[in-house]
């Protein structure tokens, strides 16, 4: 295997020219390279928008510090800061394009599936019972993290994995496996963090939400799930993975922000003999503005500033007690391709979703989104006096029709999880499996008002 820190910049030598002073970008950080290159080579791809954003985002393959338990707020939280993906004009809540940019799904759903390889993953991970250190979470739960190793003939890429089932069963991204969405029969091997070379498997794969697992013959440490409702700014955060092929690196933070909106790009793997655009394979935001061919999917993340690179994502951000509170899965970055790098802010997809989508793949090899039956957009004009997902159209039969919102609705929150945008609504609905039954609060005329709404299928 190629050395992986051959592509590590040597900060004594020639440094590559750095963007102009704002030019900043959301990018994968991804390690994806050209078909006989070394692996671990990390290669940026960022969100698409639907208009011309200078922030373009990336999905990172390296785990993300998670926040440490607190007593519960009494107040519902509210998260600070601006949405990190791009806006779109109108979002779609449950259009026929399975997860399209802008379509509204589902949200998440109290785990409801009896005992199983992924509810073990859940309650036999090993738990720091006195956190004191960081030392202590990365004793406990390094071993569970893994370094992905994905590779066909349109290239190869390295990422990160978190072993979560017994069994050997393994969640990482979508877009690590299908290498951006480049490939649909990509192969995996997984190294362990005691160096074992391991022949992985793919279980099953959730385009709509950037989430796979895969399975290996062996037995491996697992982690355990923290409740996304009890991760708050400020909590300690843990990131473990193989950021520019280093495996079994760890880095620490804070939680920045909870209940973000994410928009990123796509990673579906392509059918038969369709390709991906040559002009952008890694979903790139254009400098001339254009969009690249990959649809869009938006996601309810966890942001952190503890340092993620290409190569951490698929990877473990945890809490203070070594407990999961998501999968990293995107940075923020100044630069592409190989002068991205970490800024100090990454996304994690939310803990409670990947536990659902992984108890889903393993149980039948396909996970389920939500959807509301409904087109928003985001609110601009001041005198409604709220932000939040405007309804535009009702689908005819759609489920915000059966509860009875209608058009001109503000949506403010999704079972309790606040709602400033279009984007938002799109992936607090998409969190929920289809069939669950969501609290959507609204304003209608200036008042208040909530409706109980059970959300059609993907």
């Amino acid at each position: 295997m190629s050395n992986p820190h051959d592509r590590v910049p040597n900060p004594m030598g020639p440094q590559p020219a750095q963007p102009p002073q704002g030019d900043w970008r959301w990018q994968h950080p991804t390690a994806s390279v050209p078909a006989g290159a070394p692996v671990g080579t990390p290669a940026a791809a960022a969100p698409q928008a639907d208009r011309p954003d200078p922030w373009a985002a990336t999905r990172p393959f390296q785990p993300v510090p998670q926040a440490q338990p607190h007593p519960a707020p009494a107040a519902p939280r509210r998260r600070t800061g601006l949405v990190v993906t791009s806006v779109v004009a109108a979002a779609l809540l449950g259009g026929a394009a399975g997860f399209g940019g802008g379509a509204l799904a589902g949200t998440l759903q109290p785990q409801s599936q009896s005992q199983s390889a992924t509810q073990d993953a859940g309650t036999t991970g090993e738990t720091v019972a006195d956190p004191q250190t960081i030392a202590d979470v990365a004793a406990a739960a390094g071993p569970s993290v893994v370094t992905v190793q994905a590779s066909s003939q349109a290239g190869s890429g390295e990422g990160s994995g978190v072993a979560v089932a017994a069994g050997g069963y393994i969640v990482t991204n979508n877009h690590v496996v299908t290498l951006d969405g480049q490939a649909a029969d990509a192969s995996i091997t997984v190294e362990t963090s005691d160096g074992r070379l391991l022949a992985a498997e793919i279980v099953g794969t959730d385009p709509v939400v950037d989430l796979a697992v895969i399975k290996v013959d062996a037995d491996l440490p697992v982690v355990t799930f923290a409740s996304s409702d009890d991760v708050r700014v400020g909590d300690t955060a843990i990131a473990i993975g193989a950021p520019l092929g280093l495996s079994n690196s760890v880095t620490d933070g804070i939680v920045s922000a909870v209940d973000r909106g994410l928009r990123i790009a796509g990673s579906a793997a392509p059918e038969g003999d369709e390709q991906q655009s040559e002009q952008s394979p890694f979903g790139f935001w254009q400098e001339n503005g254009a969009q690249a061919a990959q649809e869009a999917i938006s996601i309810p993340v966890v942001q952190t500033d503890a340092s993620i690179n290409p190569g951490n994502s698929g990877g473990a951000l945890l809490n203070a007690s070594g407990q999961l509170v998501g999968v990293n899965v995107a940075i923020a970055s100044m630069g592409q391709g190989e002068s991205a790098g970490s800024i100090g802010i990454g996304f994690a997809i939310e803990s409670s979703l990947v536990q659902r989508v992984v108890e889903e793949l393993i149980g039948s090899g396909e996970a389920t989104h939500g959807l509301l039956g409904a087109t928003v957009s985001d609110v601009t004009d001041a005198s409604v006096g709220t932000v939040g997902a405007q309804i535009r159209e009702l689908s005819e039969g759609g489920a915000a029709e059966a509860a009875g919102l209608q058009p001109g609705d503000v949506i403010t929150a999704v079972d309790g999880a606040p709602v400033t945008n279009a984007i938002d609504a799109t992936a607090q609905v998409r969190a929920h499996a289809a069939g669950a039954t969501v609290t959507i609060a609204y304003q209608r005329d200036g008042q208040e008002a909530e409706a109980e709404v059970t959300l059609g299928g993907l």
